[in-house]
């Protein structure tokens, strides 16, 4: 199950050739998956534990150009990690109705902010992601 962000592309996500420009998508990838984050809890849960969301690495694939005024709708799905493990997946998927506009793979790992060292996916850690997962 994926957790949906609706969105409308405006003027100043247009580049000179009157589409949405490519930075553009990771800025809708980070607003869909700041929301999840927002309306799940888990965004406070980690400010207490003194920890962060790190991306790690992003990939991004276009499929097909949106233009002013579009409608899309960003899909975003974590992927259950395994335990111990430091990092996981999460993926975005565009939609401007039925047509995949672009997509976009995502590798994070959550930190301890004052030893800036990754965090296994464990414990409570791993529970509030699996949480996350159920929650989209």
């Amino acid at each position: 199950m994926a957790y949906r962000f609706p969105l409308t592309v405006r003027g100043y996500h247009i580049d000179v050739y009157q589409h949405v420009n490519n930075a553009s998508y990771l800025q809708f990838t980070e607003t869909a998956q700041w929301e999840l984050f927002d309306n799940s809890g888990f965004l406070q849960w980690m400010n207490e534990q003194g920890a962060a969301f790190v991306v790690v690495n992003i990939n991004i694939s276009y499929r097909t150009a949106a233009y002013m005024n579009d409608r899309l709708v960003v899909e975003s799905t974590f992927h259950p990690v395994t335990q111990g493990k430091k990092s996981g997946k999460l993926t975005h998927a565009i939609y401007r109705n039925e047509t995949l506009v672009a997509q976009a793979e995502v590798t994070y790992c959550c930190i301890n902010l004052k030893a800036e060292k990754a965090l296994p996916m464990e414990g409570e850690l791993l529970s509030q992601i699996e949480r996350l997962v159920r929650s989209e």
